[in-house]
């Protein structure tokens, strides 16, 4: 088959129903492939030959490895502000970029036209990186084998925007009709299908369909003249069927609960004291303040605390924590990495002790050991580098009860928001958005307007006790920046005492916001 160029596959897609992503009956992509590992050959002529030409362009003023992502992601959103329509549009992403690595250095070049006179002109620029001996290619590619962590069917064309309207209007009615102090609902469904194709100059092929979505609500109420809003959102990699009614019935009940709570919540008093993370969302505070610290570039150049810390004691001898792309259908997981490394579970901390870090092929080779899978980009325009997939700490033995009651009086968050790290000191603060108080081991009133502040490395040692409650993050809306790239994550937490962070609050206990 003749390669087609970006612009005359993307009029094509359009003229067979793309140009409809501005309606409600929009077809959300035209990846229509019933075949799998040749949708990019079918499509585009992007065959192994031309695969081994441009690794060798790539590589032909030397480098230790060079590689091509292929993408193309059709994406689509639909929104409603108090049942009617006020957003929609749909996205194409279609191109390659092409790597070449020696060292920690790499060179990078793109193109959104799958040509070859534009691919071999993204090779050359990459290859500009070394000036020296060609460095060979293998001859040939082995198709990789991976699992299948978010199954969908082999011509899955993503979710249609006509069947998101009924999905947005039930959420809609169901928020309204919770509570009559409800004055203001927003609605959306986020949902995007990417195809991708990774070859490397090591010998590796693999091409993977990554469904990608959430569906959220976001609710204004109102009481004796005081508002309080909430956001919530239910996703990860799904398809259409995990939208049912029961997904609806608690993305609507949750947020406006969530809202209603507010109205009663007090701020808890200032300064160091125990703090209890409820399971799941609060998981966040364990990507953000310590998983960071363990990608292995910040160690590499010994920006991280945890540069000098691989078997050593960072924690209780009950904590293990594992960042791991095989969990079903959550937001970070993966089939294979960006650089073409199989999806993977990863012990990053085992009874305490730090035994590794997440790796892409760049630090993996500088340590000497395998990549971890952890090779991840947010498009075809940049390269990979070592980022977080599902982090999560396992559960203890004790009830969520038992932790609560060990706490005796501090604060218990269930969700946590608009933060801020120091990813070399760790140092964090977030936002408290739900939570409660804790008075004589029992949770009381609801707090709000207050933040957490702390040290990851140092809250990692000050962690005392865990529930048997591990729960995921299930959202899908959450994505994780670094070096101005963004990609989807998920977590996961069971309730977990920490001895002592530092909250925000007033000076008077029970005092009112």
């Amino acid at each position: 088959m003749e390669s087609l160029s970006r612009r005359k596959f993307i009029q094509r897609t359009a003229l067979a129903g793309g140009a409809l992503f501005l309606l409600p009956k929009l077809e959300a992509s035209m990846l229509s492939d019933n075949s799998p590992g040749n949708y990019f050959l079918k499509e585009f002529g992007i065959d192994e030959s031309i695969c081994q030409k441009l690794l060798a362009k790539a590589l032909s003023k030397g480098g230790d490895f060079a590689d091509l992502y292929f993408e193309y992601t059709v994406s689509n959103y639909l929104g409603l502000e108090d049942g009617k329509v006020n957003q929609s549009y749909g996205d194409i992403s279609l191109g390659v970029g092409i790597r070449t690595v020696k060292g920690d250095q790499i060179g990078y070049g793109f193109t959104q036209e799958l040509t070859e006179a534009a691919m071999i002109s993204a090779a050359a620029t990459a290859s500009t990186l070394c000036n020296m001996k060609a460095t060979l290619t293998l001859p040939s590619f082995n198709r990789l084998k991976t699992g299948n962590y978010y199954p969908v069917a082999l011509d899955y064309k993503g979710i249609p925007a006509n069947s998101k309207l009924p999905i947005l209007q039930n959420i809609n009615q169901k928020c309204f009709g919770l509570s009559p102090e409800v004055i203001k609902v927003n609605a959306g469904f986020q949902s995007s299908a990417k195809r991708v194709l990774i070859a490397t100059s090591d010998g590796v092929l693999a091409e993977d369909l990554i469904p990608s979505g959430f569906v959220y609500a976001s609710v204004v109420a109102e009481r004796n003249g005081k508002r309080e809003q909430s956001f919530y959102n239910l996703g990860g990699r799904r398809d259409a069927s995990f939208y049912t009614d029961d997904v609806v019935n608690k993305v609507a009940t949750k947020t406006v609960n969530n809202a209603l709570k507010l109205f009663d919540a007090i701020q808890p008093p200032a300064g160091e004291m125990p703090v209890v993370l409820g399971p799941g969302v609060t998981g966040i505070l364990l990507h953000e303040a310590i998983g960071h610290g363990m990608e292995a570039d910040f160690n590499r150049k010994k920006i991280s605390t945890f540069s000098t810390m691989i078997g050593k004691k960072v924690a209780e001898p009950f904590v293990t924590i594992i960042d791991d792309g095989t969990n079903m259908n959550l937001a970070g997981s993966l089939n294979v990495d960006d650089e073409g490394t199989p999806g993977k579970k990863t012990t990053l901390v085992e009874n305490g002790i730090l035994t590794g870090y997440l790796h892409d092929k760049i630090s993996a080779k500088h340590y000497g050991v395998e990549p971890t899978g952890n090779g991840r980009r947010q498009d075809f325009q940049n390269y990979p580098m070592p980022r977080m997939r599902n982090t999560y700490m396992l559960g203890g033995t004790a009830s969520a009860d038992d932790v609560i009651r060990q706490a005796g009086n501090g604060i218990y968050v269930e969700d946590v928001s608009n933060g801020q790290v120091k990813i070399g000191e760790g140092d964090f603060a977030f936002y408290v958005s739900q939570g409660r108080l804790i008075e004589n081991g029992k949770l009381t009133s609801p707090i709000k307007d207050i933040n957490i502040m702390g040290n990851g490395p140092k809250m990692l040692t000050n962690i005392i006790m865990l529930a048997n409650d591990l729960e995921f993050y299930k959202g899908g809306a959450g994505q994780c920046g670094k070096n101005g790239q963004g990609v989807p994550v998920a977590f996961g937490l069971p309730t977990c005492l920490v001895k002592s962070l530092t909250v925000g609050g007033t000076q008077q206990k029970g005092g009112q916001s």
